[in-house]
C-alpha cells in the first residue's frame, strides 16, 4: 500500500488526499494532471464541491531524521521520514575552521583581528542544530498547501534528561506514572544501541541491568544502568562488573565510559524542541504535544511495528489507528551545493573552473530528469540526478552513473530543492 496522493482544485486548494488507484483513474479519464511527483500531487481540471475532512499532522522530531505522518481521523494515510544533514554542515563548519586557523597560522597578511565586536541573539541554535528546525518546518509549510491540515502534535520531550536522572525532582506521581517505565527504557534503547551491554547480541528482547549490583548498595539512577540479555543478566547475577568482567578489560572500560556519557542525540533534541514548538505555533494551527514515553506506550498498545513514521503516527493522545500505508516517503536534505568559485586539488590551488550559469539548456544539477536514450550506445532509459556541462553532454545519477547523455533526451521529473527521494 502506497501514501495516499494529494490532490488540489482548479485554484491549487488543497483537497483530501485519495488513494492511489482513484488518483490512477482521475489520471486516465483526463480529469487530473501530475502537479508535483514529490510527494506526488494532482490538479483537478474541473471544479468539484468536497466536504474537507480535518487532517492532523504529527511530528517525531529526532536528531538525524524526523518523521512525518498525516492521521485523518484513526486513518493513517501519509508517512514520511526526513533524514537531516546536520553532521555534514557541522563538518562543512569544522573544514572552514581547519582552514581560517591554518592561514592564520602561516602569519601571512589579513584584515586585523576584530574580537567581542559579534553578539549572537536571543534563542540562538548551532547552524546544524538550526537546521533541524528550518527543514521541519519547510516540510510542514509544503504540506499544509497539500492537505487541509486542522493540527499539529508535536512529540516535544523526548527524554526528560534531569528526572530521570533525579525521579524526586517532580514528586512521586512522575516516579509512580504509567509511563515512567517507558521513558527509562526507550532512553536506554538509544544510550545503548539496542544491543546488550556485555555479549552485543540484537534483536532479543533485553532486561535492565544494574551495573553497580542493587544489592550491594547500586541505585536505581540512569548512569547505573544498561541493558542485557537474560543470558548475561542471570550470568552476572549480583558480581561486581569488575569481577564479572575481569578477562575483558576492553568491554568493561567501554561500559564504565558509556555509562557516564550523556545520550548526545537526545541532547539534540531537548536543544532545537522549543524552538521548533515556537515555530509551528506561527503556522496559526493549533499546536499539542505528547512525550516519547507516551508514543512508545501507545505503539506497544497498538502492536505497531517499531518504524520511525509509525512513531510519528503515535504521537499524542491515540485510541485506534488503521495503517492505510506502509510505503513511507523517504526525504533526505542535501542542501543546494556550494558557493566556491573553482575547484581545489588537495593542496588547496585551484584545479578546474565552475561554470557561471546555473541553467544549462533549461536544467541545473541536481534536477532529476528521465532521459530516453533511442539511439547510439547508450540506448535505454534512464531517471536520475543530473549534472549538467555547458556543452550539454550530462551525466546521470541512475542505479550507476552514466555519462555522456544529450540535453535532447532529457525530460524534467522534479526540480531541483534541495532533497532527494525514494519510496
Amino acid at each position: 500500500m502506497s501514501n495516499f496522493v494529494f490532490v488540489l482544485d482548479t485554484k491549487k486548494r488543497p483537497l483530501n488526499p485519495i488513494r492511489p488507484g482513484l488518483a490512477r483513474k482521475l489520471l486516465t479519464n483526463g480529469k487530473a494532471a501530475v502537479f508535483k511527483r514529490y510527494p506526488f500531487t494532482l490538479i483537478l481540471k474541473v471544479e468539484v464541491t468536497i466536504p474537507q475532512k480535518p487532517i492532523t499532522l504529527k511530528l517525531d522530531p529526532g536528531s538525524k531524521a524526523s518523521p512525518i505522518a498525516l492521521v485523518q481521523g484513526e486513518n493513517v494515510i501519509f508517512g514520511a521520514e526526513l533524514t537531516h544533514r546536520g553532521q555534514a554542515i557541522k563538518a562543512s563548519l569544522e573544514s572552514r575552521r581547519s582552514l581560517r586557523r591554518g592561514r592564520r597560522n602561516r602569519h601571512t597578511r589579513y584584515r586585523r583581528a576584530r574580537f567581542l565586536n559579534r553578539t549572537r541573539p536571543k534563542g540562538w541554535l548551532a547552524p546544524s542544530l538550526q537546521h533541524r528546525v528550518e527543514t521541519t518546518l519547510t516540510w510542514v509549510t509544503r504540506l499544509m498547501k497539500l492537505a487541509p491540515i486542522s493540527s499539529v502534535i508535536q512529540e516535544l520531550v523526548r527524554f526528560d534528561l534531569q528526572q530521570l536522572e533525579n525521579p524526586e525532582i517532580s514528586g512521586i506521581e512522575y516516579q509512580q506514572g504509567v509511563l515512567w517505565g517507558y521513558e527509562i527504557r526507550e532512553y536506554l534503547l538509544n544510550k545503548w544501541g539496542r544491543k546488550c551491554a556485555y555479549c552485543g547480541v540484537i534483536n532479543t528482547p533485553l532486561q535492565v541491568e544494574h551495573i553497580h549490583p542493587k544489592a550491594k548498595g547500586g541505585s536505581n539512577r540512569i548512569s547505573n544502568l544498561c541493558l542485557a540479555c537474560e543470558k548475561c543478566n542471570i550470568k552476572k547475577d549480583t558480581q561486581n562488573i569488575e569481577q564479572f568482567l575481569s578477562k575483558k578489560p576492553e568491554i568493561l572500560k567501554r561500559i564504565l565510559s558509556q555509562a557516564k556519557r550523556p545520550l548526545k542525540d537526545a541532547t539534540v533534541v531537548n536543544s532545537t524542541r522549543w524552538a521548533l514548538f515556537n515555530r509551528l505555533c506561527t503556522t496559526g494551527l493549533p499546536v499539542s504535544t505528547g512525550s516519547g514515553g507516551l508514543t512508545k506506550f501507545n505503539r506497544t498498545r497498538l502492536n505497531l511495528a517499531k518504524t520511525h513514521w509509525l512513531d510519528a503516527a503515535c504521537v499524542g493522545k491515540v485510541e485506534s489507528l488503521k495503517i492505510l500505508t506502509n510505503k513511507p516517503l523517504l526525504i533526505k536534505a542535501t542542501g543546494h551545493g556550494i558557493r566556491q568559485m573553482c575547484r581545489t586539488d588537495k593542496f588547496g590551488f585551484p584545479s578546474r573552473y565552475v561554470p557561471r550559469l546555473k541553467f544549462i539548456k533549461g536544467f541545473q544539477t541536481g534536477d532529476i530528469v528521465k532521459a530516453v536514450v533511442t539511439s547510439g550506445k547508450k540506448v535505454g532509459i534512464y531517471v536520475g540526478r543530473v549534472a549538467v556541462r555547458t556543452s550539454g553532454s550530462f551525466n546521470i545519477s541512475a542505479s550507476e552513473l552514466v555519462s555522456g547523455i544529450s540535453h535532447k533526451y532529457c525530460s524534467i521529473v522534479h526540480r531541483k530543492d534541495g532533497y532527494s527521494y525514494a519510496a
